[in-house]
């Protein structure tokens, strides 16, 4: 008894033509995908900072109610040492006590606070006085005695 194998003998796999096409779309996916989930991230840490920047301001506030004046350092809040979501630490600078000189400054060289600054130097991890300069404009900042807490930028 002979069997014949009546259907067409076909490899079955991809071609060429189709493998490529596969990797150009997820080439395309990613390229649309990658900036927008970096910009996700961005903006997740930006929220992180506002809200720890917040959070110190309260208990600093607190300090203040009790003691009837400032903290030296954030250390006497116990946030010593507190990092950033981009791994430095924030920036408290004490005006109450060491004067507006080494206070942070907006476009027209005036005190942001009048009380104390608090702030996080941001993704570049640099910040200058004043903080419409290019490299603070990535800070996030507590400004108008804690009125505003954002970039700079949007100061």
């Amino acid at each position: 008894m002979n069997t014949f194998n009546t259907t067409p003998n076909h490899e079955h796999g991809f071609t060429l033509v189709e493998v490529l096409l596969v990797i150009a779309i997820i080439g395309i996916l990613g390229a649309i995908g990658l900036p927008a989930y970096q910009d996700y991230t961005e903006k997740a840490k930006i929220l992180q900072a506002a809200t720890d920047i917040g959070g110190m301001q309260a208990k600093i506030q607190h300090y203040f109610d009790e003691e009837r004046s400032y903290p030296e350092s954030l250390a006497d809040v116990g946030e010593s040492g507190r990092i950033d979501p981009w791994g430095k630490a924030y920036s408290y600078y004490n005006i109450d006590k060491y004067g507006k000189g080494g206070a942070r400054k907006d476009k027209k060289e005036n005190p942001i606070n009048s009380d104390f600054d608090l702030f996080s130097a941001g993704k570049n991890k640099t910040y200058k006085p004043q903080v419409s300069h290019k490299e603070s404009l990535d800070d996030v900042i507590r400004a108008h005695d804690g009125q505003f807490i954002n970039l700079a930028e949007k100061f």
